[in-house]
């Protein structure tokens, strides 16, 4: 018997206003984890580590609410959440860390960030339910502009680096099919069973990169309030939380309109960084922001669907 999918979250069902916002949320929170992984590696964390220790968080903090199925209804389906838990954990957050090392913050970040376009191009070959109106698609190109003009923060030079450039693009792609499998799986079973399996399978396919880079974190280290506190939040609140509230929204809103979000992603980032760790926001970078909010607000007004 399929069961009834049924959102973790007190949502109504005759508005989509609280998934915008708990989509809205994610990112925004996802943008300021930039600042937390920056803190946890100046204190000699690899992001490998710091990947493993925030899932090992969040698949504890979600277990108690995750009674009864344990396992999906068929090999298939927990092949395909095998692959989700590569394709938004594991495999996805080394290409993207791994990126970093050989090209610059500002061409993965921009590189990462096109992920919405990939899964809006792959569905509307696939899906004709999830194809965009033209409104829907002038609002994205417009958040898409602004999300350029943000990362790049007023220097408009990007030195290519095919290593990491490709490896960001793989990062981007990963998402795409994370998100896929997302929508596909949605439809069989409730968010908590996805989140819960995609920390599973995340935390598995990472062990075997401790075999070549041993995991190497001392009690002193994680005795540190900078490195605890960071840990608890992308552990609890980035990793358990945020995922549940994007695989809800997910299902909800479809995969093009949830992926848009992440446009915001990298204004949340410039904001936490200019906070925190003083970096500069420019007259470029304000721009950007608001033809983000605005191409995001065009694309989701009421109107002509056409």
């Amino acid at each position: 018997m399929i069961p009834i999918y049924r959102s973790p979250l007190p949502m109504p069902n005759h508005s989509d206003s609280k998934y915008h916002l708990a989509a809205l949320f994610t990112v925004a929170v996802w943008g300021a984890t930039f600042v937390s992984t920056k803190i946890l590696i100046a204190h000699s964390l690899t992001p490998a580590e710091i990947f493993f220790m925030r899932f090992v968080l969040a698949y504890l903090c979600i277990l108690p609410f995750a009674r009864g199925r344990m396992w999906a209804q068929s090999l298939r389906d927990e092949a395909l959440l095998l692959a989700a838990g590569i394709c938004g954990g594991s495999i996805y957050f080394l290409t993207e860390n791994i990126a970093l090392e050989y090209a610059p913050a500002s061409n993965v970040s921009l590189i990462v960030c096109t992920a919405p376009v990939w899964t809006a191009l792959v569905l509307s070959i696939i899906d004709r339910n999830e194809r965009m109106s033209r409104r829907q698609a002038l609002g994205s190109a417009l958040a898409f502009v602004g999300m350029v003009l943000v990362v790049l923060n007023g220097h408009f030079v990007l030195r290519l680096s095919p290593r990491g450039d490709l490896l960001a693009f793989c990062a981007a792609w990963l998402w795409m099919l994370y998100s896929l499998l997302i929508k596909k799986l949605g439809d069989r079973y409730p968010a908590l069973f996805i989140t819960r399996k995609v920390f599973f399978y995340g935390l598995l396919t990472i062990l075997p990169w401790f075999a070549f880079r041993p995991f190497d974190v001392s009690w002193q280290t994680l005795a540190q309030p900078a490195v605890w506190g960071n840990l608890l939040f992308l552990g609890v609140i980035a990793s358990m939380l945020c995922y549940l509230l994007w695989n809800a929204a997910m299902h909800r809103l479809g995969a093009v309109r949830t992926t848009n979000y992440i446009y915001i992603n990298p204004l949340v980032t410039i904001l936490t960084a200019a906070a925190f760790i003083n970096e500069r926001i420019t007259l470029v970078a304000l721009l950007g922001a608001a033809l983000i909010l605005y191409g995001m607000w065009h694309a989701e007004r009421p109107g002509e669907q056409a």
